[in-house]
């Protein structure tokens, strides 16, 4: 099973922490982070696009001239495609980007991806983590003392007003409570910070 240290809020290891094998201990599937991240982000797309056909461009009611004698090629409506202002053929039209996959790949695809921050020393686990009011500079002064200096994402047992307000105003810093850990997320931000509690609640899920 893999160790990692485990750090209070002033930045001193307190304990180590053993992390279960089958959530932070497996071979990154890289294929399946792939699949799970183009997931992710076709559902983001609004898919709302569109431009108009012949059909729907105003005007070109009449044939522009008739079919034979004027030495020009034959048209049959000025909103033909090949006009200014006509119709655009094949253009995109709404739809729906999401796909699916199965629970299993889903579930293998987080584990991958949170075994890969441990394999790369990019995981911090706080014995603790919880704020009195939202301060955003104190919330800075933990990421101080813990030597974070790029991305990060936050992940505590459940949502905190005080640390989820306390954290969204610095930049590249991200905070999700436990059930709302994904693999675009783990993957996007350079360091895992995460409570012990929310390790044990993770553990839970996936093993």
């Amino acid at each position: 099973m893999p160790k990692v240290s485990v750090f209070n809020v002033s930045g001193s290891q307190v304990e180590e922490l053993e992390l279960n094998d089958a959530v932070f201990g497996i071979e990154p599937n890289v294929h399946v982070m792939n699949q799970a991240v183009l997931l992710q982000r076709a559902s983001l797309r609004r898919g709302t696009h569109k431009v108009k056909g012949r059909s729907e461009v105003r005007g070109g009611g009449r044939k522009p001239w008739k079919q034979k004698g004027t030495g020009r090629a034959r048209q049959g409506s000025i909103r033909s495609p090949q006009w200014k202002g006509g119709g655009t053929v094949f253009g995109p039209t709404p739809r729906s980007y999401s796909f699916k996959l199965p629970k299993k790949v889903r579930r293998l695809a987080i584990k991958s991806a949170l075994s890969s921050k441990v394999i790369d020393n990019n995981i911090i686990v706080l014995d603790a983590l919880a704020l009195n009011t939202p301060k955003t500079k104190e919330f800075a002064s933990i990421l101080n003392n813990l030597k974070v200096e790029r991305k990060a994402l936050i992940v505590a047992p459940s949502y905190d007003d005080n640390v989820a307000l306390s954290a969204r105003n610095i930049p590249g810093v991200k905070f999700v409570a436990a059930d709302g850990i994904n693999v675009l997320d783990v993957l996007l931000y350079d360091k895992l910070i995460i409570t012990k509690e929310a390790v044990q609640k993770v553990e839970e899920v996936l093993a």
